[in-house]
């Protein structure tokens, strides 16, 4: 107990220490467009170094829910371009979702599982009759913050492996509307500006399609 306490503290000091020194800016909108000629001229003399860094970056500020997601998606589009920039950015989001899953699972579950036995019954009923459909809804439709997912899903008995791809694909859609809005970064103005009348029609059809094989698996558990 006192290890995992341990451990949970060091990840705690990290996560406060970044929030509350310069590294910060980097992670906001006004940087990403000061620096915009810098950051692609780096990345053009620096490939493979670059994506790595960003996946690894992304990977921090999603496990240890730092502020800064929407920034490192539209950074992924400003410098990879919205194909492969959606491919790094989910994949940085789902490494960082699955700490957060982790951390969860084996250094809070005891304490959590404990205090919160009813509502993670309810969880665990939905997760049995739905299966990986409801953690792609969750995923797909926001209604809980991702971080707040990726603790209760530790607590469950989800394997591992289910939450990583069902996280993937889940947040595919989402990802894409801010990876692609970066893309267009000189277009835009403020984070204000990512979601054109187009791009919000879509993301909601998306979401309500996959949303149909759950609401049809319980109208047809009535019948």
């Amino acid at each position: 107990m006192i290890k995992k306490l341990i451990i949970l503290a060091i990840i705690v000091v990290i996560a406060v220490f970044i929030r509350n020194s310069p590294y910060s800016e980097y992670l906001t909108f006004s940087y990403l467009e000061e620096n915009s000629d810098a950051l692609l001229a780096y990345v053009s003399d620096n490939r493979y170094i670059s994506i790595i860094s960003y996946v690894f970056v992304y990977i921090v500020v999603a496990g240890l829910n730092l502020p800064g997601a929407a920034v490192m998606s539209l950074s992924g589009g400003f410098l990879f371009g919205a194909g492969f920039g959606t491919a790094f950015a989910v994949t940085g989001a789902t490494l960082g979702a699955c700490i957060g899953f982790l951390v969860s699972r084996y250094l809070l579950g005891d304490v959590l599982n404990t205090k919160y036995e009813k509502q993670l019954a309810k969880f665990n009923k939905e997760l049995a009759v739905n299966g990986y459909l409801y953690m792609l809804t969750l995923r797909l439709i926001p209604i809980f913050p991702f971080f707040v997912i990726n603790i209760v899903a530790g607590l469950t008995k989800l394997r591992l492996f289910t939450f990583f791809w069902t996280s993937f694909i889940g947040m595919l859609p989402g990802g894409f509307v801010y990876v692609y809005a970066g893309s267009r970064l000189s277009n835009i103005e403020s984070p204000k500006d990512i979601f054109s009348p187009g791009m919000i029609s879509a993301f909601i059809l998306f979401g309500l399609l996959m949303l149909v094989p759950v609401v049809y698996k319980k109208v047809k558990g009535r019948v």
